[in-house]
């Protein structure tokens, strides 16, 4: 089934500036220019994050979408992917943020700009937990990117965290993935974007 609608998640303190969903975004529109493509900038809060996405994709077509989250985009991707039965491509995705994020309370600054800065509210670690789906079953197909050379997050606990995903398990590496150029096309062989029409 051919996927027409394409959302991509950063992670925290990212942006739609990340290195990955620019490459991303070109990929689309390079070889798959009738997909709708969109990665929004996700708000601090957890719970305004998911209301925000879910308004944009409340006329996507649950048949024909994806969606690939990075970080703390992979644990948002996986609520969606939870919600609407679509594929997901989780790339190095956090697995328990609310213990994970619960030591970044306070004011933070955004990674790709430093003047834009935020407060990331000791309430939003009861929103992550709103929002964990680790007991539920997968209701789409998975695929899991994970960099053993991650140096934030614990390889061993997000290949434990996706049993049933296709796995591409990089030797080395780091968390954001820096040769993900190598790996695109392995992603959008699984995210199966529809083709250019003729």
């Amino acid at each position: 089934m051919a996927t027409t609608h394409l959302l991509y998640l950063h992670g925290f303190r990212s942006s739609p500036q990340s290195a990955k969903a620019r490459l991303m975004a070109a990929h689309v529109a390079r070889h798959h220019p009738g997909v709708q493509f969109w990665c929004p900038h996700l708000p601090p809060s957890p719970r305004a994050a998911m209301d925000l996405v879910s308004a944009g994709i409340a006329g996507w077509p649950h048949a024909h979408m994806a969606v690939v989250g990075s970080s703390l985009g992979g644990f948002y991707a996986s609520w969606v992917a939870q919600q609407t039965g679509c594929p997901s491509v989780l790339l190095n995705p956090a697995v328990d943020p609310a213990r994970d994020l619960a030591r970044h309370i306070g004011d933070q600054t955004a990674w790709h700009d430093p003047a834009e800065r935020f407060y990331f509210d000791p309430a939003f670690i009861g929103e992550l937990r709103a929002l964990d789906v680790r007991d539920q079953a997968a209701t789409g197909p998975q695929l899991a990117v994970v960099a053993k050379g991650d140096e934030l997050l614990d390889w061993r606990e997000m290949v434990a965290r996706y049993p049933q995903a296709q796995l591409l398990l990089l030797e080395g590496g780091d968390h954001a993935l820096s040769d993900f150029a190598e790996h695109i096309a392995r992603v959008a062989q699984f995210l199966q974007l529809a083709p250019a029409s003729a």
